[in-house]
């Protein structure tokens, strides 16, 4: 398959993303799903026919297959299947490179993607053990206990071993809010939200949180440490999926859209989860056969600010460039959603605003484990643009 084949991204839709315990704190996790869903059947038009299958990643949900249950809540066809991955935080951008995959294999049309609802995530207990209590079930192992880290504690230990200071960091996290602010008040996001119970923005993006004010607050995981409850990203609920077609769709479609030029996945040491981006940014760069300095636009996902800068100074790359319109530290992170969160705002930039053309996305996760991907605009014949 040469690269004018290449499975292309022709419509994107996300939720608003709902802090923990707020906006959209009793919406079910398929319900967020359905309706990201919804929304890229009616942008296909006709095309909404042609889905041959839907992917989603999902972290902490009651079980089950949340695809094929959103795809029902959808109106979608009971002859649509559907598919639930889980490579926690990376789960969605996982999920629509497993699409471009089973559109290379022959599917028309894959909508793909996550949904998370932290809010209602079921509680779930260990079973008891020579008959005491049941013990809480906070979440799964990611490595062995040896080295499985609590996310905060080890996105502290690489910001220090990078030598990522506090105020970096501080900085870096009130910069995103500012960012997200200027983004939601100029419309930025508009055409990419879906709404859902009546919510249309996003909860955490907060105006006026400057520098000085972040470092006012206490190490949150590590005595003495740099992270913090504003440096870090928010626990949250929210979904967010593409369509993927083949390039011939796109074409018959006549739609503009994301060719996806190259995907990676990739491994680092477990103890230190946030670095898993790097390798997988390097490696999707090189199958997609272009530098760092190519890209027009990239998105991060911003679990940690440490985390981010850390992978930034190791790749080289201008921490400027991140996430201009803000990132997960302002908008939060909905774990299983959050991969698919970063291909809609490259559709919103490259695609809808014409902000360029080549866009790469990257997000860590638990386990010492990084996706990435490299995608081009291109228009409604296939020609990049």
């Amino acid at each position: 398959m040469t690269t004018a084949d290449a499975p292309v991204v022709v419509a994107a839709a996300r939720t608003p993303i709902g802090t923990a315990g707020h906006s959209l704190a009793g919406v079910p996790v398929q319900q967020l799903g359905a309706a990201v869903l919804t929304a890229l059947v009616d942008r296909l038009g006709p095309a909404g026919d042609e889905v041959d299958d839907v992917v989603l990643g999902n972290c902490m949900g009651p079980g089950g297959n949340l695809a094929r249950l959103a795809a029902l809540e959808a109106g979608l066809p009971d002859h649509v299947p559907g598919l639930t991955v889980d490579r926690q935080c990376a789960s969605g951008l996982a999920a629509i490179d497993l699409a471009a995959q089973l559109v290379r294999g022959g599917a028309r049309t894959v909508l793909a993607g996550g949904a998370e609802s932290a809010s209602t995530a079921p509680w779930r207990s260990w079973p008891p053990v020579d008959g005491g209590e049941p013990v809480r079930y906070e979440r799964a192992p990611f490595a062995p206990a040896d080295v499985d880290l609590d996310m905060g504690v080890a996105n502290d230990l690489l910001a220090s071993e990078a030598g990522v200071s506090r105020v970096r960091q501080d900085a870096y996290a009130a910069r995103s809010h500012a960012r997200a602010v200027a983004a939601r008040e100029s419309g930025a996001f508009d055409a990419e939200v879906v709404a859902v119970g009546g919510v249309v923005r996003d909860d955490r993006p907060r105006a006026g949180l400057t520098p000085d004010r972040l470092a006012r607050l206490r190490p949150a995981f590590v005595p003495g440490g740099t992270v913090t409850a504003g440096n870090s990203c928010g626990i949250s609920d929210g979904a967010a999926a593409v369509a993927v077609t083949s390039a011939a769709t796109q074409q018959r479609l006549g739609l503009p859209g994301l060719r996806i030029l190259s995907t990676a996945t990739a491994g680092v040491g477990p103890a230190r989860p946030g670095r898993g981006l790097v390798p997988a940014v390097r490696l999707a760069l090189e199958r997609a056969g272009v530098g760092l300095d190519d890209i027009d636009a990239v998105e991060l996902n911003e679990a940690f600010a440490g985390q981010v800068l850390a992978c930034c100074d190791e790749l080289g790359l201008d921490p400027g460039r991140v996430c201009p319109e803000g990132g997960a530290l302002a908008l939060g992170h909905p774990w299983g959603a959050s991969g698919a969160v970063l291909v809609v705002r490259l559709f919103s930039r490259l695609v809808t605003r014409r902000q360029g053309r080549l866009g790469l996305a990257a997000v860590a996760a638990g386990g010492g484990l990084g996706v990435a991907m490299v995608v081009e605009s291109v228009d409604a014949t296939g020609e990049p643009c």
